[in-house]
């Protein structure tokens, strides 16, 4: 298990609200202005100016345990302990009305994120002691109100990306498994991409979103970190990764006028990430391969929510995601496996310009096992399980009257 909560090293928890639905529907508005991360054509949803700020902790739980197949010199240490890691991940979006047919919007976030750290000495160290990737995305956004029934919008994403890797070093001279230095990656990049979405509503309490974020190019330079005397041998590397593409569908319908059921559909493409090359800045050669091989992610959700009061609105869903990671491309650095996501939240309005919310999601991770023979003297064979729970709270601000009053795609108190 890992500290992503999504396929792969991707983060889903953009919007509290959304989360409450096990994200259904969120690329057709269910998840307020931060469905502008899913569509950006949602940011035509809402009059004035309007901003939503959430915070989310992420606790995983996940072991790793070797069996028979792993190199008996190294099976001896053990299973990898707790590998996951607590984090808190922030996002915002705000969107603002400049007339009754044009908006502006920016989203932050992160929207790639893993941290996971197995015991320093145990039987997979060879091959991961802790792997941490940090992101963080800016997202500005023009929306145009074409007609009563359609909206579009687009803009750039700006993406910063970071990655730490560190495992053990195994060489002539370092040959004893319970005393092993480490080796390891330090590299960064900034690249930039696009996101863009289209939102039709065809009746009065429909809502039908299409969004898509580009993958974004990323020139990673940084440092392989190699111990004592192979330290010459690292320095400076660079590589190139292409973040995955992701298309996002929602509906949202109103079964009445205090009810209302989402659906939702992601597909990621991080098939097309495989093999990263390593390049050695010093020798223009291949310092070592990530062997990630991919293969697409999907994920299928439906959500519900009913208004209990006129202050209070309650939601519930469930996901199921198809890892990218399977038996064929699972490591000891990102365990992966198909989900179920079982979410439930709600939203409290404090007042005309206040509403809180609040979500919990629970992840049940599929068991895996785990084969890796990188270094064909050193093979690892184990099984991989673990778990998540999500909390996340977050507001919604609406600043001043809204200057000019469009007819909002979808009547929602919330």
């Amino acid at each position: 298990m890992t500290a992503a909560s999504a396929g792969a090293f991707g983060i889903r928890e953009q919007s509290t609200q959304a989360q409450g639905l096990a994200f259904a529907g969120a690329a057709s508005g269910s998840g307020g202005v931060s469905s502008m991360f899913w569509n950006p054509a949602t940011v035509t949803m809402r009059p004035g100016w309007v901003t939503e700020q959430n915070l989310s902790f992420i606790n995983l739980s996940g072991r790793i345990t070797p069996e028979a197949g792993t190199n008996p010199a190294f099976a001896r240490l053990g299973g990898s302990g707790d590998i996951g890691q607590g984090a808190v991940v922030p996002a915002g979006a705000t969107s603002y009305q400049l007339n009754e047919r044009l908006w502006i919007g920016i989203t932050t976030g992160a929207p790639f994120g893993l941290v996971t750290k197995p015991r320093n000495t145990w039987a997979g160290e060879i091959y991961g002691r802790s792997s941490r990737i940090f992101s963080l995305a800016f997202n500005p956004v023009i929306g145009f109100k074409v007609n009563e029934w359609l909206s579009v919008a687009a803009g750039p994403n700006i993406e910063y990306f970071k990655l730490t890797l560190r495992q053990g070093f195994l060489s002539p001279i370092n040959i004893d498994p319970a005393n092993l230095p480490s080796s390891g990656i330090k590299a960064d990049s900034w690249g930039v991409g696009f996101t863009a979405g289209v939102l039709i509503t065809p009746l009065e309490g429909t809502a039908i979103g299409v969004g898509f974020r580009s993958s974004v190019h990323h020139d990673i330079g940084g440092q392989l970190i190699l111990p004592g005397p192979f330290a010459a041998l690292g320095g400076d590397v660079k590589a190139k990764l292409n973040t995955p593409e992701k298309l996002s569908v929602g509906l949202t319908q109103a079964i009445s006028p205090v009810a209302r059921i989402n659906f939702g559909f992601e597909w990621d493409n991080w098939s097309r990430l495989g093999e990263v090359n390593v390049l050695s800045n010093r020798t223009g050669g291949v310092a070592t391969v990530l062997h990630l091989n991919y293969k697409d992610g999907y994920t299928y959700s439906i959500g519900g929510e009913y208004d209990w009061s006129p202050a209070l609105t309650v939601r519930a869903g469930v996901a199921y995601e198809q890892s990218p990671i399977n038996d064929a491309n699972r490591t000891v650095r990102l365990p992966d496996g198909d989900r179920v996501n079982l979410s439930f939240g709600g939203s409290y309005r404090w007042s005309e310009k206040l509403t809180l919310n609040l979500a919990y999601s629970h992840l049940f991770v599929d068991k895996n096992s785990i084969v890796t023979r990188d270094n064909p003297l050193v093979p690892f064979v184990g099984t991989a399980n673990g778990s998540a729970d999500i909390v996340s709270v977050g507001f919604r601000y609406v600043f001043g009257e809204p200057a000019v009053v469009a007819p909002a795609p979808l009547v929602r108190k919330f």
